[in-house]
């Protein structure tokens, strides 16, 4: 067994590297939001879009893997970018990632049928997975710890905002031009995208070192979470959480994931090194994102349908309470930034911002029902602005943990759990309404949504108050994890911003 690496912390960044001036940064900064955008949005603009796709697809059975694979191939996809960006240069492998999303774009836009769809929104999620950790380890590259957590803000900020432009768009654009629309708007985008990076990221510093791609251990890592996630989303809907096609899987998983811990132990340079995964500051950091960003996503999809089952809004005070929710999350992130450059003492940032989250959750659990918008509101406010504190925070900490040549893996790796933690958490939020609302075994459907009078016995506010229950022990177990952390200085110098 080869042994362990140096540690990171100590790999200092070169000293001789000559900083990037302000313009370059700006023009860096432009060309990467603008691919973030792009990957983001593509998590939610097919939403409103996903009926008259069925109609016009003649197929409803399979409608819901236009969202589903997009979402998996994303997620398998943001380790294997993180770590091809350390070998290759991340500008070379942001232009991968963006070419390979522009063509999933055209051939989702010339699908002729379901499957083709599918397999073109695969390839689509593959490229947007890669955009992702890529456009926040060039953060890493081109300015220092200290620096990172403005910059590392305004990222946050731009994919909260796609979270809220993606349903709108997507429901105007199906309306009033056509569904396909949602795929061929991403071409002009992401052409100006791929010529502002191309030009841009030629003055960024490389980091990158001759490593060789463990491909079985990566093989490994997409296949356990491949099965995990498939039983995550097919777990209480298509099967039943006992049966064997869900054990099948789960088992299958665990033992995949065992193959990749020795494939990790034994590799002569394994997919996610030794040196990154023994640090204790990225293990905590790490749970800490699976947990408050899992919980966000999980709020994401879950809050509209207590919106409308449980207080009886709207579908438009529905969107109102959602939107301020998020963008509560966004003021928070951009706040963090701010807030950790001001203070040595960055740990209290996060370990704030996950008390005001468990303090909402805490409200909406103890009363659930009988709310109003303004007061609906002012919680989401409240632990919005709270939960979007770890988007940042976490990104930077791991970033200051590392050495420059692992920042792509380390930044990979980081979203790949917060990505995980999302399915998982998203799936445990369905078992807990699924299986505590009594709809015959059948589950919560489109029916009972459309018809809701039928259904009015259902204890909809107790089974959701439970949901906000388990979401608090989430964000506990976070919250335990970044107590846990070393609060190390943040490194290098702060630059002073442009006048």
């Amino acid at each position: 067994m080869p042994g362990p690496e140096p540690s990171p912390q100590l790999e200092a960044a070169p000293s001789d590297r000559a900083p990037l001036d302000h313009a370059a940064i700006v023009a860096i900064m432009w060309g990467i939001m603008l691919s973030m955008f792009l990957s983001a949005l593509e998590q939610t603009i097919v939403a409103p879009a996903l009926p008259t796709i069925g109609r016009t697809l003649g197929d409803v059975e399979y409608l819901s893997w236009v969202v589903s694979a997009y979402l998996l191939a994303n997620t398998v996809a943001v380790p294997l970018f993180g770590k091809l960006s350390d070998i290759h240069g991340r500008r070379r492998m942001m232009l991968v990632a963006t070419v390979i999303f522009l063509v999933g774009s055209a051939a989702c836009a010339l699908a002729p049928n379901m499957p083709s769809l599918i397999a073109a929104r695969v390839l689509q999620g593959i490229g947007g997975g890669g955009i992702l950790p890529i456009a926040h380890t060039i953060i890493g590259d081109m300015v220092s710890p200290r620096e990172r957590p403005r910059y590392q803000a305004y990222t946050a900020v731009m994919f909260l905002a796609a979270s809220i432009a993606g349903p709108v768009l997507g429901g105007v654009l199906t309306d009033y031009v056509h569904w396909t629309m949602i795929f061929w708007i991403n071409l002009p985008l992401g052409a100006l995208a791929l010529w502002m990076t191309d030009r841009a990221l030629k003055k960024l510093p490389r980091n990158d070192r001759p490593h060789k791609l463990d491909t079985p251990g990566a093989a490994l890592m997409v296949l356990a979470a491949l099965t995990l996630m498939l039983a995550m989303s097919w777990g209480g809907t298509r099967y039943g959480w006992a049966s064997a096609p869900i054990l099948g899987l789960l088992a299958a998983s665990c033992a995949l994931w065992a193959l990749f811990a020795m494939r990790v132990m034994t590799a002569p340079e394994p997919f996610i090194p030794l040196a990154i995964l023994s640090e204790p500051i990225v293990a905590a950091v790490t749970i800490a994102g699976f947990f408050s960003v899992g919980v966000i996503i999980g709020l994401s999809i879950f809050l509209p349908l207590y919106f409308e089952l449980v207080l009886g809004f709207s579908p438009s005070g529905s969107g109102t309470a959602l939107i301020v929710f998020l963008a509560a999350a966004t003021i928070g992130s951009f706040l963090a930034g701010r807030l950790m450059i001001l203070t040595a003492r960055y740990k209290r940032v996060p370990l704030g911002g996950l008390v005001l989250g468990i303090v909402m959750l805490a409200a909406f659990a103890a009363r659930p029902a009988g709310l109003s918008l303004l007061e609906v509101c002012v919680l989401l406010t409240v632990g919005g602005t709270g939960l979007g504190v770890m988007y940042p925070v976490t990104t930077t900490i791991i970033q200051n943990t590392v050495a420059p040549h692992q920042l792509g893996t380390a930044t990979g790796a980081l979203n790949f759990a917060r990505q995980l933690g999302g399915t998982i958490i998203v799936a445990a939020f369905g078992a807990v309404v699924l299986g505590g609302i009594d709809t015959g075994g059948r589950g919560l459907t489109l029916e009972m949504l459309k018809g809701g009078a039928k259904y009015a016995g259902a204890d909809f506010a107790s089974v959701f108050g439970w949901l906000f229950a388990s979401a608090a022990v989430f964000l506990a177990a976070g919250l335990i994890a970044v107590l846990a952390i070393e609060e190390r200085p943040l490194r290098g110098p702060q630059r002073a911003p442009a006048e």
